[in-house]
């Protein structure tokens, strides 16, 4: 089965974060409508198109589980209700934001640490483990031609995605990897438009379910399951 399953934070979508980040990535995750990209001084259209790609394709939000095939004799139905379940038994967040510059990409990501972010990360992992097909064997080995540590190499072994438990690094991408001669230009940018949206914490109030319906397909928001504290 090509179908895959993902488990995210997202805003909700009348939200003013995720008004802005749709646009700034020119998609809308939960219509699936492709939409106009912001005028960027210094950046011309088809530059901003190009570093926001892959973010574009993904739908902004940030990793909690990541993209996953569901494992033989699991029916969808019951992922769903397991992810009603799991997000009612957990109390809301309220998480500080701030554009970073993460392994050369930028993102929106926590200006404070939060235990309880990565307990509910670390949980959710585990618990849908079950749900989970083994990796194919060529994306383990693709996965394995990063410069991996002996412990995320046993976090993909154990869980098919390196940057878990507590390697686990809470980002909300807003772009692809940049070149030096770039890379300034957009964080500035990106801080001066998202200062007014950090300036209250995100408040992470449900779990929310992306599905990529076949391979290098956009993925769309399908389900939000309110965390329930």
């Amino acid at each position: 089965m090509a179908h895959r399953y993902a488990l995210y934070l997202a805003p909700p979508r009348e939200s003013d974060l995720h008004e802005f980040a749709s646009h700034w990535l020119g998609r809308d995750a939960v219509t699936g409508e492709e939409l106009e990209q912001p005028f960027v001084e210094h950046v011309p259209a088809d530059k901003l198109r190009e570093i926001t790609a892959s973010p574009r394709r993904y739908g902004f939000h940030g990793t909690i589980k990541p993209p996953f095939r569901l494992a033989q004799g699991r029916e969808p139905d019951e992922f769903h209700r397991a992810a009603r379940i799991f997000a009612a038994a957990w109390p809301r967040m309220d998480l500080k934001l701030q554009v970073q510059s993460l392994r050369g990409f930028l993102a929106l990501m926590l200006a404070e640490p939060s235990e309880d972010l990565d307990a509910f990360a670390a949980a959710c992992v585990r618990d849908f483990e079950p749900f989970r097909a083994p990796l194919h064997p060529e994306e383990m080995e693709a996965r394995k031609r990063a410069q991996l540590t002996p412990r995320q190499l046993a976090h993909l072994e154990d869980f098919g995605y390196p940057y878990v438990m507590e390697d686990f690094v809470f980002h909300m991408t807003l772009t692809d990897k940049l070149q030096t001669n770039i890379h300034d230009r957009v964080l500035t940018e990106l801080c001066a438009r998202t200062r007014p949206l950090v300036a209250e914490p995100f408040r992470a109030d449900a779990l929310c379910v992306f599905e990529e319906p076949e391979p290098e397909a956009p993925l769309l928001l399908t389900a939000r399951y309110p965390l329930g504290g």
